[in-house]
């Protein structure tokens, strides 16, 4: 998984589902057959009510077992990955998030609310972000997001002038938001709490959380007109397809589109 570009993230995952399997059945995991992968699967399933994600990522960490490590022939296998519920994601209006960063205090805390939103960052990638990655001149952001796949995304004047004056005060070394321990980024659970805490703060009582600010962001663009292929790139979406479900949640006035039919027939 190194070698094919895995992010850490996915290998520790990957790991975890295996040993669990192995566990499970009580035996070594490159012994297990794809009839006890299927028991696995339909008890966790069943009896830990897990998500249609979880269920993905065993089969796919048990397709790269089977089929690069023991070389075994995946296309003989027959195991259906379930069908993921489609969900709308959750999106918070301008105002809330202005509310958000106004009512939080601490700085970087409120920094930190300011660049996942006017950027459209994952929480893994902002935790990345390092001081070199902020391009002031040409008012972009480098990003490192899934797959180890860099991409530039915006930098707003707004959240430029907050990040002068968060440099200012916290001088950071290694990362650009490190935790309390210098040199180390802050961590994910700190960006939760205080994603939580600004909600709180702020009575917004959707069922949010910080990736709603990355939606918030794509939802906000395409309402203002940006084509949809331009914030599939600043997404770092893979596929249209998957920017495409912004256009669900997007709010729109029919009166204030005009039809092709008016500039032809004039």
């Amino acid at each position: 998984m190194q070698t094919r570009n895995y992010s850490s993230r996915s290998i520790t995952t990957y790991i975890h589902m295996l040993r669990s399997l192995e566990e499970y059945h009580n035996t070594s995991v490159d012994e297990i057959s794809i009839d006890q992968v299927k028991d696995f699967l339909q008890y966790s399933i069943e009896t830990r009510k897990v998500s249609v994600s979880y269920i993905n990522q065993v089969i796919s960490a048990v397709k790269i077992l089977q089929q690069d490590v023991l070389g075994k022939q995946w296309e003989s296998i027959k195991i259906k990955r379930p069908r993921r519920v489609k969900k709308l994601p959750v999106v918070l209006s301008k105002e809330e998030v202005r509310s958000m960063i106004a009512t939080t205090r601490n700085l970087k805390h409120r920094v930190i609310i300011a660049v996942i939103y006017s950027a459209g960052l994952r929480i893994s990638e902002l935790i990345s972000l390092r001081p070199s990655d902020i391009d002031s001149d040409r008012k972009q952001i480098r990003v490192i997001g899934k797959g180890n796949k860099y991409r530039y995304t915006l930098l707003s004047e707004n959240t430029l002038d907050m990040l002068r004056t968060y440099w200012r005060a916290y001088r950071p070394v290694q990362y650009l938001f490190e935790g309390q321990k210098k040199g180390q980024p802050v961590s994910k659970s700190t960006i939760q709490q205080v994603f939580k805490n600004a909600c709180k703060k702020t009575g917004i009582n959707k069922p949010a959380s910080v990736h709603s600010l990355r939606h918030s962001f794509a939802t906000h663009l395409l309402e203002s007109g940006v084509n949809l292929k331009i914030i599939q790139t600043l997404l770092g979406h893979a596929s249209l397809r998957t920017t495409s479900i912004y256009l669900h949640v997007t709010r729109f006035d029919p009166a204030s589109i005009k039809s092709p039919f008016d500039e032809i027939a004039s």
